[in-house]
């Protein structure tokens, strides 16, 4: 029987090689708690032995005594841990815990979680959907799995000479966030705010390097002509490179830079050891067009991508009365702000 404890500084290492996301890393809930969010770390232990850890954040309610918990892309849920989790989002005086497992989709696990009191969430914060590449195979086996029109893609790019380098420097993330805005604008969705952007950048760009199973993050860029015009932050955690945020030009859209920028990060991935390549997310198997998303679809599955099914998101309901009003409270919030969009 695994028994749950509040981890240290202490453990920072250990825990890091036993968690499978970066959004679990050690690092990342040291920059959330730079950005005024309260982190707790749990430790599942069997004869004193490290076996699973868990990263949770309790964001508070505005004008409220409450909390909402998040534990986004955690172990896969156990009675225990459950019980380890009730206990603590009451100690926090928490509505509910949100979790999204980083765990593929199967009918055993789906089952398991309603038999601990999991509730199906109304509102995912994560796809449930994400693409891998396997950065194992060859540079040759790599492209003959892509489509024959993003090889082309890749090629023009190379014919019009873009060039992609990391560069994490002050002038390079500065473009990073004008292009973010400017793709915000064009495909009409919603993101984390400059200031957001800003913290989390600084936070990891100023952290020393100390061990290996240290979460890294890296600003990639694509220039034509001697200008920016993609720009990625990508993640380096436990072998694994993932895309979480890219932004582009509308400008000289005709020379494919984005193109050229996804193959050079897999060719950068793998120089730096990484098995694999997490797309970080995708609307699912056949996302209609008019999603706001389906660009970023159509694009990464050029690449020939696995497509991976996570088991979803749920909730750890811990005051029902409240969690009612909070999901109907959210839901108009989200009709106003869909509508102030659309003006």
């Amino acid at each position: 029987m695994q028994k749950y404890h509040v981890l240290t500084d202490l453990d920072r290492i250990l825990y890091n090689q036993i968690v499978s996301h970066p959004l679990q890393a050690w690092e990342w809930g040291e920059f959330r708690r730079a950005t005024g969010i309260e982190v707790v770390r749990l430790g599942a232990f069997t004869s004193k032995k490290l076996v699973s850890g868990l990263q949770v954040s309790f964001h508070r309610l505005p004008l409220l005594p409450f909390t909402i918990g998040y534990l986004p892309k955690g172990p896969e849920p156990t009675a225990e841990m459950i019980t380890a989790l009730t206990q603590l989002g009451k100690k926090h005086n928490a509505i509910f815990i949100k979790l999204e497992p980083n765990v593929e989709k199967k009918s055993v696990i789906s089952n398991q979680l309603t038999a601990v009191n999991l509730r199906k969430s109304l509102k995912p914060l994560f796809t449930k959907y994400t693409f891998y590449l396997d950065l194992t195979k060859s540079e040759s086996e790599l492209l003959q799995a892509m489509h024959p029109k993003t090889r082309y893609n890749i090629r023009v790019a190379q014919k019009h000479g873009v060039t992609i380098q990391e560069e994490n420097s002050a002038e390079a993330f500065s473009r990073y966030l004008e292009l973010t805005q400017e793709t915000i604008k064009r495909q009409g969705f919603y993101a984390h705010d400059e200031n957001y952007h800003r913290k989390m950048w600084d936070h990891f760009s100023h952290q020393p390097t100390t061990h290996n199973s240290q979460l890294t993050t890296h600003l990639l860029t694509a220039r034509f002509q001697g200008k920016i015009l993609v720009t990625w932050i990508v993640f380096l955690f436990n072998g694994i490179l993932y895309y979480p945020y890219g932004a582009s030009a509308s400008e000289h859209r005709e020379v494919m830079a984005s193109n050229l920028m996804l193959w050079e990060a897999m060719r950068w991935g793998k120089t730096y050891g990484a098995k694999l390549f997490d797309l970080w997310g995708t609307p699912g198997p056949d996302p209609k067009p008019t999603d706001s998303y389906y660009g970023f679809h159509r694009f990464k599955l050029g690449y020939g991508p696995k497509l991976i099914e996570f088991v979803g998101t749920y909730d750890l309901v811990l005051k029902p009365v409240y969690y009612q009003l909070f999901n109907l409270v959210d839901r108009l919030r989200w009709i106003v702000m869909k509508l102030k969009a659309n003006f």
